[in-house]
Order: C-alpha cells, then structure tokens, then sequence
C-alpha cells in the first residue's frame, strides 16, 4: 500500500507525527502541492490524503491505482466528488474535529471588537497610559455582551457551540437553520431569517458554502440588519459579498466584523476589506490549535483504517 500526503505542512508543519500513518503502508509526505503537480505525486498510489489541493476527474483519471482520497478537512468541495464515485475512489472527511475551537476563535473576534484588547495593550507600550494623569484610559468604545443578542445563520454543532459561550456571557441567542434541533432548541429561539437580522446586535455565520448562502451577506441583508451591528465569519469566506461588507463598515452602517476567511485565501492584496473601517481579519487560523490538528490527525488515521477493513466511515461520496 502506497500512502502519499500532498500538502502535510498545513495540519502539520512539523509539531506533530506521520508515524502512525506508516504502519498502513509506505508513506510520503509532500509539505505542499497544488493541482498541476498532484497526480505526478501521487502516481500509482492507492491512498491520498490532503487538505486544499483540487482533485479533478482528471487528476484521478491519471491515477487509475487511487481508490481512497481521505480528507484533512471537513470541507470537499476541492474534489470532484462525482467523478470520484463513476470511478469508484472512496472520498471521506473528518465532520466535527473542529468544533470548540471555531467557537473558541469565533468569541475571541467578537470579545476583540468589544474589549479592543491588543489596540489597548499597543497603546501601553506606545506611552499613551503613561501620558496620562488618570488611573484609566481608553480611546475607542467598550461594549459589554450582556443582555445583547446573538444572531446564528446555521446552528449546526459549531453554531450551537458559540451559543453556549455567548449564553455564559449573558447574550440572548437567535438562530436560524434547515433542521431545527431539540438541541438546538434548547439553546436558541429558531427564527426566520429575516427576522433574525432585524433582531441581532451581533451576527454570526456557521452555514456551509452552498448556492443557496452563498453571498447571503450583501447589501440587501445588511441593510436589514440593526444599525451598528456586528459580523462574525468563521465558516467560508464565500457567504459575504465582501465590497459590500466594506461599505457598511465604512459608512458606520455596521459597527465591526471579524473574519477568520474570505473570498480568496490567502487574502489578495486588492481585497476591499484590507482598507475597511473597523474590520478584524485574521488568516484561516480557528482550526488550527494544537489539539484540535492532533485531534484531526488522528481522525484521519481512524478513516483510513476503517477504509483498509471494508468498512469506511465519513463517506462523502455514497
């Protein structure tokens, strides 16, 4: 058995181990790759394992020994999943290793928005609190959570683990979604869309990149938000129309965002949130915590081994 990683270096750039992987077969771990080297990589290998790097019908067609693509990642849309299944490769991803810490992140934007920790701490160092004769110093706005509400689109296990953390904090929490849930009910009032925007001091997306959500952030909805509001997105850069999300930051429509993704990553210099008002973006990082790669990891190895006993698991492409 021929195992071949092509882009190792994003789950792990060097702080964890493939050694796991070697006892199902020969192993290569490639820190990168991308589409126009992929099949000279993987050859004839019966097993890939990668991230972000596009798997084509023709990639596969190259590859007639491949029979498993196991993903390190929740998303597939990298892959053409149809082709997969006319050619019998089995694809698999690893749902939910992720979960507290896109939470986590995602609280972290909004308690950075609101506390404006590191401006503050910057502004320590710089002399600024020493220049002055109080005991206390701001120079932006605070703002406190508590009684606040918290709108979720997509209140799947992410989602409802940010409306855990946004409960302790005292926010009142909205959610809207495709399959409403006893837990999700016990968690959040489920509202229309609509209404949700209409009602929520912050706003925060948790749905999956489809037709149907993506660009579900443009003019239109924004401005059926609260005036002053806040945008979080950690789920796929894809579900904000980001000229228009730049606009109503700069004409103070909407108060702040924070992003951990957007259209194109890594984020291209012409991006007009780079040149927004009040907009916090940091760089496709909420999964990316020690534990939770570990966690991934080993998720992966549990795909495959099962995959290797006849018995697949996480199947994406039945």
């Amino acid at each position: 058995m021929d195992i071949v990683v092509l882009d190792g270096g994003i789950a792990n750039p060097g702080d964890l181990s493939w050694a796991e992987f070697e006892k199902f077969g020969n192993l290569t771990v490639y820190e990168d790759s991308n589409r126009h080297n992929a099949a000279a990589r993987i050859g004839a290998a019966q097993v890939v394992i990668l991230n972000k790097v596009p798997i084509t019908r023709e990639t596969m067609q190259a590859c007639p020994g491949l029979k498993y693509i196991g993903l390190l990642s929740t998303g597939y849309n990298i892959i053409d999943i149809q082709a997969a299944k006319e050619l019998g490769i089995i694809v698999c991803n690893v749902p939910g290793y992720s979960t507290d810490a896109v939470a986590q992140h995602t609280i972290a934007l909004l308690l950075e928005i609101c506390n404006q920790v590191g401006h503050h701490s910057a502004e320590v160092f710089d002399g600024q609190w020493s220049e002055t004769e109080g005991w206390s110093f701001w120079n932006t706005p605070l703002i406190e959570l508590s009684g606040k509400t918290l709108g979720v689109i997509g209140f799947g296990s992410i989602g409802q683990a940010t409306g855990k953390i946004a409960k302790a904090l005292g926010m009142q929490v909205l959610a809207t979604g495709s399959r409403p849930t006893p837990q999700g009910q016990a968690l959040a009032q489920y509202v229309p869309l609509q209404q949700l925007l209409a009602q929520s001091d912050v706003v925060a997306l948790h749905c999956p990149l489809l037709p149907q959500t993506e660009n579900i952030i443009n003019k239109e909805n924004i401005n059926k938000m609260k005036q002053g509001a806040i945008l979080l997105n950690t789920a796929r850069g894809g579900l904000v129309q980001e000229q228009d999300l730049a606009d109503a930051l700069n004409s103070g429509r909407l108060t702040a965002a924070g992003l951990d993704v957007v259209s194109r990553e890594p984020i291209r210099s012409d991006n007009p949130l780079l040149h927004a008002k009040n907009c916090f973006i940091t760089p496709h990082i909420a999964w990316a915590a020690y534990e939770t790669r570990a966690r991934l990891l080993a998720l992966v190895q549990d795909n495959l081994q099962a995959f290797l006993q006849g018995k697949p698991t996480n199947v994406v492409n039945l």
